[in-house]
């Protein structure tokens, strides 16, 4: 089939990373973007477009679906998929690349995640589930080690806390049971061990039976250098990682994404879609913080460059049931993105600050920019975000990615952009 209509639910870097990918297919027409930012509005020579629906709006965005015929609907963010848009796509015969509410669980409920992990034997860190504040504070003190703080659902990447202290993490506790901190998402708390070693993101294509890994790569989710200050969405992240090893990596597959799939497959709730899998290499060997159920931002502006075979034929076969007999080809360069936020973030920022340089970024230094907290004007690009661009360079080894990924940052301007000079060299932290 060819000319087709793609639906692409979301509007940050990785929905811009993910716009472009998909028209690399041939049997692609038009990919549509909702809400999308300021650099799908129009990219490749119209081939994106925005579509004026917000990503939790799944009745308008169905409607949306049905009235332009949509050939396939790519969900970006995890909260449409927390709420059950392929639910409610297969429900209408419409087909939709994702898991079902279900399976989004895995990353809906940190809760759910640790319990489904402890039933099927998959290597996490010790942890407790709490919704009343007593309890929570008995196990932090008891607990032989050093404690993170998780609000069990969906708060934008920023609901894990750091506690240098026993009382502070009793703090935390309080702030989120007691307190309101993040709303719903922090009414049930998850207090675990504090793992220590280099973070893995491992993502895997899945179809509820087969999974096939891409690349590993690491994230760099702190906004400073060196790995300090508060967690962000992300300021960076390269691919592939060497941390992970072949024999090690081999293991992971097996132990964690396989019998993840095999799990979610066996308690009735297959899983579809992107497996991410964020690990901690410890000296006891790797162990799942997280799972996510989506592509990570900023990971897919890494891992979806170096996708040589057709993405479009990809995300379709997972949702035909039929990825053993697809053959995906990886390419064997390393990828780099440098995030530029916007200033005060993680905290408030403002927008509509003018950015300049994209252009000679992208010719100059060789590198693709995407565009996540962005907004276009009829002279130009504003800030409308956090996380303004991704700037992505590639290359035959990692310093030759990362030297094209900086060389295009130096090309970008905007009055109070902050981001990270040691992306791909930051490797400890815990968490």
């Amino acid at each position: 089939m060819q000319n087709l209509e793609i639906l692409l639910i979301g509007g940050g870097g990785r929905e811009h990373a993910l716009a472009r990918a998909l028209c690399r297919s041939p049997k692609v027409r038009r990919v549509h973007v909702a809400p999308g930012n300021g650099g799908t509005d129009g990219d490749l020579e119209g081939r994106v477009v925005n579509a004026p629906l917000a990503a939790d709006d799944l009745d308008g965005l169905l409607a949306f679906a049905r009235a332009r015929a949509i050939d396939l609907t790519v969900v970006g963010p995890e909260a449409p998929l927390v709420a059950g848009v392929v639910d409610r796509w297969t429900e209408v015969g419409l087909r939709c690349f994702g898991p079902t509410a279900a399976a989004a669980r895995l990353e809906g409920s940190k809760a759910f995640a640790k319990d489904f992990m402890r039933r099927h034997g998959i290597p996490t860190a010790e942890s407790g589930t709490f919704t009343t504040v007593g309890p929570a504070e008995a196990w932090i003190d008891a607990a032989p080690f050093p404690v993170v703080v998780k609000a069990s659902g969906l708060a934008a990447g920023k609901g894990v806390l750091l506690p240098e202290t026993k009382d502070a993490a009793k703090v935390a506790v309080r702030a989120m049971l007691e307190g309101g901190a993040f709303g719903g998402a922090g009414a049930e708390v998850v207090v675990e061990e504090r793992l220590v070693g280099e973070e893995v993101s491992l993502l895997a294509l899945c179809d509820g039976e087969t999974a096939v890994c891409l690349p590993p790569a690491r994230d760099h989710k702190r906004i400073g250098d060196g790995d300090t200050g508060p967690n962000t969405g992300g300021m960076g992240a390269f691919a592939p990682t060497p941390a992970l090893d072949p024999e090690t990596r081999a293991r992971v597959e097996r132990d964690v994404i396989q019998r993840t799939v095999d799990g979610m497959r066996a308690d009735g709730s297959p899983f579809s879609g992107v497996l991410y899998a964020g690990l901690m290499l410890t000296a006891d060997g790797p162990k799942v913080l997280e799972y996510n159920c989506r592509f990570g931002d900023p990971e897919a502006q890494v891992l979806l460059p170096l996708l040589e075979s057709d993405p479009l034929e990809a995300l379709q076969a997972c949702v035909d049931g039929r990825l053993s007999a697809t053959r995906l080809t990886i390419s064997t360069d390393c990828a780099a993105t440098v995030v530029l936020a916007s200033a005060g973030y993680p905290g408030k920022y403002a927008k509509g600050v003018t950015i300049e340089g994209i252009p000679q970024a992208e010719a100059a230094a060789h590198t693709t920019v995407f565009h996540a907290g962005t907004r276009r004007t009829t002279s130009g690009w504003q800030t409308h975000g956090g996380r303004v661009l991704a700037v992505t360079g590639r290359g035959p080894d990692l310093d030759a990615a990362l030297k094209r990924a900086y060389a295009g940052v130096e090309q970008i301007r905007f009055e109070g952009a902050q981001y990270r000079r040691d992306i791909g060299r930051a490797t400890g932290g815990g968490r």
